[in-house]
């Protein structure tokens, strides 16, 4: 993707911040939209949107990685969040895909809302609604979230491990 400097400086280290704060949020609003209906309704394009900007952000976060991997020394710490860093991708196309499909209930939750004559309810609108459909979403964006979540925190603190361990005296002034 290419941004691999901002201001002279490694593109990196600004831009996880991006991720880091986007993977959380997009997690937290799948699982409110998914289980709270009449909310997900109300922001029912921002969790797609969101989704995907994080998305974004993940892919230019690993691109300039790389980048930035290759003119580091390299340690095995650096080379372990090197590594950890490619399994975010996943997770947050899996974020994508739950907030899509969070969004297409929701509109087929609205389209059987809106007043078309009588029986003109359509079999997959019924699908959509039904009880097991809404729980299955549910679990599935609990799942996504918490694997989001969890391989974020994973990654980030290999991260932080890789560029401070041992370079931090506990006391000041050492």
């Amino acid at each position: 993707m290419g941004m691999d400097t901002i201001n002279n400086l490694p593109a990196h280290p600004l831009l996880v911040h991006g991720s880091v704060v986007l993977i959380p949020l997009t997690a937290l609003l799948l699982v409110l939209c998914a289980a709270w209906p009449a909310m997900g309704h109300r922001i029912s394009w921002l969790l797609p949107a969101l989704a995907v900007v994080a998305l974004v952000c993940v892919l230019l976060t690993t691109d300039s990685g790389e980048w930035l991997e290759e003119r580091v020394p390299e340690t095995a710490l650096m080379e372990e969040h090197a590594e950890m860093g490619e399994n975010l991708t996943p997770w947050a196309v899996g974020l994508l895909i739950g907030a899509l499909l969070v969004w297409l209930v929701d509109l087929l939750r609205s389209s059987k809302a809106e007043p078309s004559g009588p029986g003109s309810s359509s079999g997959a609108v019924r699908v959509a609604l039904s009880l097991p459909v809404r729980i299955a979403v549910s679990v599935i964006a609990v799942v996504l979230a918490a694997g989001s979540v969890v391989e974020t925190y994973w990654i980030g603190d290999s991260g932080a491990k890789a560029v401070w361990e041992n370079r931090v005296s506990p006391h000041s002034g050492d």
